[in-house]
C-alpha cells in the first residue's frame, strides 16, 4: 500500500487531480466505463481510453496531463491488430464457435418439450 501512495503522489496537486477527474468524466460520458482513483492501472486505463477517443476535448486534457506529470508519459498497449471484436469501443467476448455437425447444435440447443404457439400456430 506504500508504494502505491508513493507512486500516486501526482494525484495529491489539486490542479492535476482536477484534470484527471475530467478525463474520468469524459471517459464515463463516451465509452460508460467508470474508472476509479483506486485502481491498479489507471494510468494505463487513461493512456488507452485517451488513445481511443474521438473527443478532441479528452486528448487535450490528456495531454495537459501527461506535460504536468512526466510520469503519465506511457505508451498504451498495443492490441493484436484489430484481432480483438469490439462494439461501441469495448472489447467483447468471443462467441464459441458454431458446429456445423447436429450432434453438437443439439448439445447447445437441446429439443423443446412443450409446444410453442404464435399467432395461432405450432412453431417449432
Amino acid at each position: 500500500m506504500t508504494s502505491l501512495v508513493s507512486e500516486r503522489s501526482w494525484l495529491l496537486e489539486p490542479s492535476v487531480l482536477k484534470l484527471v477527474h475530467q478525463c474520468r468524466r469524459l471517459i464515463h460520458t463516451e465509452f460508460g466505463v467508470k474508472l476509479h482513483l483506486t485502481d491498479e492501472h489507471l494510468e494505463q486505463q487513461l493512456a488507452e481510453y485517451a488513445g481511443k477517443t474521438r473527443s478532441s476535448h479528452l486528448i487535450r486534457t490528456w495531454e495537459t496531463l501527461k506535460q504536468q506529470v512526466p510520469q503519465l508519459n506511457i505508451e498504451p498497449e498495443t492490441e493484436d491488430d484489430g484481432l480483438k471484436r469490439t462494439y461501441r469501443g469495448q472489447v467483447i467476448a468471443d462467441a464459441p464457435a458454431a458446429s456445423s455437425t447436429p450432434e453438437a447444435n443439439e448439445a447447445f440447443h437441446p429439443p423443446r418439450k412443450t409446444k410453442v404457439i404464435y399467432r395461432g400456430q405450432v412453431v417449432g
